[in-house]
């Protein structure tokens, strides 16, 4: 079924209405600036340039989590208990005497032995009683370093040389006892 008359062109339910009529009005579009779209190479680099900030960020995070995690002064802890994160048993506690190091000063049999020394140097000291008559040898002192070595006052008196050694007191003590009755020996470690 057609709306127009006969021998007329067929007209279409929407009828053609002129430009403009069924649009809004036009207006002038202000001018802006073009958006950038910056993926992650553009905040790549700007960590990259304020690397300082984000290093002390970092740290300060971390300082406020070992602070959050530390031990706490609470009465709880006061009265036995302790607080989360902490062990559960005590350290052993080791009760360590301190050794006292002296200089001792030992005459050595050999005085061509101890021309051999020099400062630093580690030797065992060896007492040997009169082997002659069935005496013994032993270690009287293990890892002394030598911490001089005298010039010899008198090289024909043949009573051996002098060394000074650092050792701690109780073995002092042996190496004056050890060579009022024994001739002493050093062996290089």
């Amino acid at each position: 079924m057609s709306l127009s008359p006969p021998g007329s062109p067929p007209i279409s339910p929407s009828f053609p209405r002129p430009l403009g009529t069924d649009a809004p009005a036009t207006c002038e579009v202000p001018h802006f600036a073009p958006v950038r779209v910056c993926g992650g190479w553009h905040q790549l680099r700007r960590l990259l340039r304020h690397r300082r900030r984000a290093v002390a960020a970092g740290l300060a995070v971390t300082a406020v989590a070992l602070i959050a995690a530390g031990p706490r002064d609470t009465a709880e802890a006061r009265h036995g208990e302790r607080p989360r994160g902490h062990p559960v048993t005590d350290p052993v506690r080791q009760q360590h005497r301190a050794v006292e190091w002296v200089s001792a000063p030992v005459r050595i049999a050999d005085a061509a032995t101890v021309r051999l020394l020099r400062s630093g140097d580690r030797v065992d000291v060896i007492a040997a009683q009169d082997t002659a008559a069935g005496g013994d040898a032993e270690v009287v002192a293990r890892g002394a370093r030598v911490t001089k070595v005298p010039e010899p006052l008198d090289e024909a008196a043949g009573s051996g040389a002098l060394v000074v050694l650092s050792v701690p007191r109780t073995t002092a003590a042996r190496l004056a006892g050890a060579s009022a009755t024994a001739r002493l020996a050093v062996t290089m470690c």
